[in-house]
């Protein structure tokens, strides 16, 4: 199994930027690729930012490309998602996960583990 727990969000104004972490424990050797999702209330959960086992492919959601940035720091299990000019359609709750092979990383059934979410609040 694989933890996931997300920080770093909060309420920001439009144009401002914050930084989401995401600390993985567990069997992180299985992971292949880590991604961030959100969540807007009433909407379904969509994909923001994928990244491969060893920092080589990123990907990233065309309303995010940008301004957006996904790294990792392996000797931290960590996962970090940098938003600069932030938007107020980029409010959501934001979420990380992580899945153990490749298949679709836009898809959010494809991954096999999941964070509770942080709340990030961009007012206009």
């Amino acid at each position: 199994q694989v933890q996931l727990v997300e920080s770093g969000g909060g309420l920001v104004q439009a144009g401002d930027s914050l930084r989401l972490s995401c600390a993985a424990s567990g069997r992180t050797f299985s992971i292949f690729v880590m991604g961030w999702f959100r969540q807007a209330p009433g909407q379904a959960r969509e994909f923001v930012a994928a990244l491969i086992r060893g920092g080589s492919r990123t990907y990233y959601a065309d309303s995010v490309k940008g301004r957006f940035t996904i790294s990792r720091d392996n000797a931290k299990n960590a996962l970090y998602l940098q938003m600069n000019s932030l938007k107020s359609e980029d409010t959501a709750v934001y979420y990380c996960a992580a899945a153990r092979s490749l298949s679709d990383y836009a898809s959010p059934p494809r991954y096999d583990y999941w964070g509770r979410g942080t709340q990030v609040t961009v007012s206009s």
